[in-house]
């Protein structure tokens, strides 16, 4: 028997009018992935990343390839 998280299945988000990014401090170097509202210019973030593979599960829960980054 296996003791751990269930993976989530592929997340969604608004592709015609998000677009996918990592936010990072020039400060602190601290990291957050989320989306840009294409109309606003607002970001959201959705998850801290603490290393590659954080940056790696934000891309397959939202099946994402690319993702921009802001300061």
């Amino acid at each position: 028997m296996m003791f751990g998280k269930k993976k989530p299945a592929q997340l969604s988000y608004d592709k015609d009018n998000e677009t996918p990014a990592v936010k990072s401090s020039i400060c602190t170097g601290e990291k957050t992935a989320g989306f840009i509202d294409n109309k606003t210019g607002k970001y959201h973030d959705v998850m801290l990343i603490k290393s590659d593979a954080d940056l790696i599960e934000f891309k397959r829960l939202y099946g994402v390839d690319e993702v921009k980054t802001i300061y």
